[in-house]
């Protein structure tokens, strides 16, 4: 059934209408968008106890910061905001108005300032009853602005709040409608959630690793990240001032072989003369295109590939990035120290096809020109060719004639790297052959898999077919 798209002054007049929801409105940064369009939309005061916007950073450290200096445009401002307003609730209003389902709603945001120089994006949230006698629940999300004028984002930001108080209510139940109402008036051209959480006795039953996978599927964002505790984290928090190695693959199963990517690319990585093992964050990668492979996406299969990546002490990244130029470029606006990505030899021969550029005006110069800043380099790890026991690296791959001078570039100046691996041995045993043996119940699929990954694969029957 096609879901009605309400309009965000509707919207906010059927909460107005809704004596029951009653609640406080705390804005900084943006203005009191959010508040406007429930006062525009009238019978405003069957909804709002409070609006206030403590614009000041001396108001609002010692409303919300015990007068301690803090990041304002952080989580942790946010929250403690919404813990503030929701327990003033409860201490003054209580007793007037036992049958009320309380919320406290708040933003913290960085809009675009007048000379266009900063980075917008903000933290939104609602801490919300859906009746009396129960705790509250919580919805948490960061936003990414994108639109290049203030009064345009500030708009986005009322409608967004709306829908968001709006969904608390009345899509609290069914996640992936929550999110798509999100949309309602506003479309994703203005803005990104780059995370988001759920909690509470009425959102328990949420896996916000899967809220995370149901907005990249809804082209909400196009990355989502959690880290090796398997806890979703927002991207800018997470890499800032980082430096980086991420790998794609498919990771059904891990085999050895992923275990000795990731372990030699970490030495190749630490041979940097400033390389620093507590700045430096290692990923693992999925595409969306990747989880769909075998047709319908599969919650569970995707969960247990993120756990088992955790179990061998990895972060996962999840994205709708197909070309790796892309990857670099979504990486490069996180001011990331340095960026390695690790990638097999055939995965090299695709990045250096020219066929695969076509959609670019500079065609594979162009590709080269975003993939390769100077804080990024590629790392090369070797195969065996089918049949033979030859090894296949960075040095003997197949390309057209007329990329041979521009790669050659790369490589005199280090921007591409070989891993030395020490595997010769299962090169030529892929994981999609690996997964073929797990599904015919061929015992030697355990000779190639790390045993904490074996032991967690035999304990849940996984990757057999349905």
């Amino acid at each position: 059934m096609t879901r009605e798209i309400i309009p965000t002054s509707r919207k906010a007049l059927k909460i107005n209408l809704d004596t029951n929801f009653y609640g406080t409105f705390a804005e900084i940064g943006g203005g009191q968008e959010v508040a406007r369009n429930f006062f525009q939309a009238g019978g405003a005061s069957g909804t709002i106890a409070k609006t206030i916007s403590a614009y000041d950073k001396s108001f609002s450290d010692a409303n919300y910061n015990n007068h301690k200096k803090g990041r304002y445009v952080s989580e942790q401002r946010l929250q403690k905001m919404l813990a503030k307003e929701y327990r003033e609730l409860e201490k003054l209003l209580r007793e007037e108005k036992p049958d009320a389902s309380f919320f406290a709603f708040a933003d913290t945001v960085e809009i675009l300032n007048y000379a266009k120089t900063n980075y917008p994006h903000g933290w939104m949230g609602v801490r919300f009853q859906l009746s009396p006698d129960k705790e509250p629940n919580e919805v948490v999300m960061h936003i990414k602005l994108l639109e290049n004028d203030s009064l345009l984002q500030q708009v986005t930001l009322g409608t967004l709040g709306v829908n968001l108080i709006y969904a608390c209510k009345n899509h609290y139940d069914t996640p992936n409608t929550f999110l798509q109402s999100l949309l309602d008036n506003v479309s994703t051209d203005r803005f990104r959630i780059t995370m988001m959480k759920m909690s509470g006795p009425d959102l328990a039953y949420v896996d916000n690793r899967l809220l995370g996978l149901q907005l990249v599927r809804n082209g909400m964002t196009h990355a989502i990240m959690f880290d090796k505790h398997g806890y979703v984290q927002q991207p800018s928090d997470m890499l800032y001032k980082k430096n980086v190695l991420a790998f794609r693959g498919t990771f059904k199963p891990i085999t050895y072989i992923t275990k000795d990517i990731l372990r030699k690319s970490l030495d190749l990585f630490q041979k940097d003369e400033d390389y620093n093992e507590e700045n430096t964050l290692s990923f693992c990668e999925m595409t969306t295109n990747n989880l769909l492979a075998e047709g319908e996406l599969d919650e569970i299969d995707f969960l247990e590939r993120v756990n088992m990546l955790n179990l061998i002490g990895q972060n996962v990244m999840v994205s709708d990035i197909r070309e790796y130029y892309k990857i670099v470029e979504f990486f490069g606006q996180f001011n990331l120290k340095k960026l390695r990505l690790v990638i097999g030899v055939p995965t090299l021969e695709k990045v250096v096809d020219k066929r695969f550029y076509k959609d670019l005006k500079g065609g594979i110069l162009e590709a080269v020109g975003k993939m390769f800043p100077k804080n990024m380099k590629l790392y090369i790890y070797p195969t065996a060719r089918k049949g033979s026991r030859e090894m296949v690296t960075s040095n003997n791959i197949k390309m057209d004639g007329d990329v041979r001078f521009l790669y050659d570039y790369l490589k005199a100046n280090r921007f591409i790297l070989d891993i030395q691996s020490s595997m010769s041995a299962q090169l030529h045993v892929k994981a999609k052959e690996v997964l073929k043996m797990i599904r015919e119940d061929n015992p030697r699929w355990e000779k190639y898999v790390p045993m904490v990954v074996a032991t967690e694969i035999k304990k849940k029957n996984l990757f057999r077919k349905k």
